[in-house]
């Protein structure tokens, strides 16, 4: 694919000076086995005081209490959606105590909600919206589709023009089909791998988010105690699951590669397919070591199995997504966020001859949904794409490493340990000591920080909008104004808690 070959020689420069600069982080004693990945570290202690210091209790009751002065409209929502929803909400992840904040209108890079405060929006929509908020020309895209229907239960034009945006720029698409998430992408992969192998179980990696089915709904995000870290045991990420799923799915601690190919040298007689994110998501976007992918490429091959890269959330990191970076190409790919535009989306693909199996000519796999490749969603993500052009990737990337120099240069000016990660336009923030993070565990381990939700909450009380589990991304309707806002902000947290001296309760 000469679009995924073009890109990787552009973005050459930009990922080598990253490489460099988180060779010289303390910590980052690996840096040399990421293709440009970020990995910097900040380790220093945070001086804590014998007395009179404040507690974190008492920090993050006066954090949701200016919280709850600024919100009220969204406490009274969430009152009113508790009678309707379980829990006040329907999508966990945008929960988060003492109540979620309720938005009403989101602009280019700016969201404002219901009680008017206006926020720089380092969430995207967890990494969907990479253009930001109503783009006038997505806008007028979808406008005139709507105009003449969303869905018609037929074949459209519009799916092929997609498809082979799509096609011609991943590196491992022959064939693609589209659906209306990641978690049914990744669901109808991994399907594929077992009808075309005749095989039953599969690999997947401890903190791997891969949606919500029962296959992957497997040590997403376990608890310590989920075996040894080189041998990690499978464990149900949620109640209800089929209770034979355990037995089907192996778990492989990420990027670790002695134990990751011993894993697989044992049990590749019956393993249909590997799943891996090239930069792990859900665990934190932790870059996944250039040799660990090429050694999972490698194995999975050796013994007749599939590797299946989840680029969900990697896609925007370069024109053929992270295959195209790494230069490794799995047999099938998903995809989804970005390349709807805004809009519910999903789409898997890979290797001609394992797509076959879903031509309705051969019965062997069905595939059908109501809203599979409707025509609203069809003409957002061709937009999306034709803007998303490698000179603005390389943009957004280098203002990645803008943020997440400029949070890592806060931590060591305000003596707070942490970390900061990511890849490209992708960056997570971690507080507390700890090694470096390389896989789930270690980045689990700082998740527990008490100080998270103060510093969340600190941030919303500036104006920036960031998960509450540190995780940003910076978008094309940003530059580098927005980007020193956010650091700007988040340096002004960091060095209130040093001087409060915040100490655990």
């Amino acid at each position: 694919m000469l679009g995924g070959l073009r890109a990787t020689k552009e973005s050459q420069g930009y990922f080598e000076e990253a490489q460099r600069g988180a060779a010289g982080c303390s910590g980052a004693s690996n840096a040399g086995e990421f293709p440009g990945w970020d990995t910097g570290v900040q380790r220093e202690r945070m001086a804590l005081m014998v007395g009179g210091g404040e507690t974190v209790a008492a920090a993050r009751a006066r954090a949701e209490e200016e919280y709850r002065r600024r919100t009220p409209s969204s406490r009274a929502l969430h009152e009113r959606a508790l009678r309707y929803l379980p829990g006040g909400d329907t999508r966990a992840v945008t929960h988060f105590a003492p109540y979620p904040v309720y938005m009403d209108r989101g602009n280019g890079c700016r969201l404002t909600d219901v009680d008017g405060n206006v926020y720089l929006d380092l969430v995207g929509n967890y990494t969907s919206l990479v253009h930001g908020h109503a783009h006038p020309r997505i806008v007028e895209a979808v406008s005139a589709q709507l105009a003449r229907g969303t869905a018609y239960g037929s074949a459209i034009e519009s799916q092929i023009r997609l498809a082979r945006a799509l096609c011609e720029r991943v590196p491992s698409l022959e064939r693609v089909r589209f659906c209306n998430s990641g978690t049914e992408a990744t669901l109808q992969a991994i399907r594929a791998a077992k009808a075309f192998s005749g095989r039953n179980r599969i690999l997947k990696m401890e903190g791997g988010y891969h949606g919500t089915h029962d296959a992957v709904d497997v040590s997403a995000a376990p608890a310590p105690a989920a075996g040894p870290a080189d041998a990690p045991r499978p464990v149900p990420s949620s109640e209800g699951l089929f209770r034979g799923v355990l037995a089907d799915v192996l778990v492989a601690p990420f990027n670790n590669l002695d134990a990751t190919a011993r894993i697989i040298e044992e049990h590749g007689d019956d393993r249909a397919a590997g799943i891996v994110e090239p930069v792990l998501g859900g665990g934190g976007f932790v870059p996944a070591r250039r040799e660990y992918l090429t050694m999972l490429r490698e194995l999975t091959r050796a013994c007749g199995a599939l590797l299946i890269f989840d680029e969900v959330l990697t896609f925007r990191l370069a024109h053929g997504g992270a295959q195209a970076l790494y230069g490794v190409t799995p047999d099938l790919t998903t995809l989804g966020k970005l390349i709807g535009g805004g809009l519910p989306v999903g789409a898997f693909g890979g290797r001609a001859d394992i797509m076959s199996l879903y031509d309705p000519a051969s019965r062997r796999l069905q595939h059908s949904g109501t809203f599979n490749g409707n025509a609203a969603t069809m003409v957002a993500g061709l937009v999306a794409l034709e803007l998303l052009t490698d000179v603005e990737i390389e943009r957004i990337n280098a203002l990645g490493e803008r943020l997440r120099a400029g949070f890592r240069k806060a931590l060591e000016d305000a003596g707070l340990p942490g970390q900061v990660t990511g890849a490209g336009s992708l960056a997570n923030f971690y507080l507390g000591d700890g090694p470096p993070v390389v896989d789930y565990r270690s980045a689990r381990a700082l998740r527990q920080s008490p100080l998270l939700p103060v510093v969340h909450l600190g941030l919303l009380k500036r104006g920036v909008f960031v998960a509450s589990r540190g995780l940003m991304c910076v978008c094309t309707a940003m530059g580098e104004a927005e980007v020193d806002e956010a650091v700007t902000a988040f340096s002004d947290v960091v060095a209130e808690l040093a001087q409060a001296a915040a100490v655990p309760a």
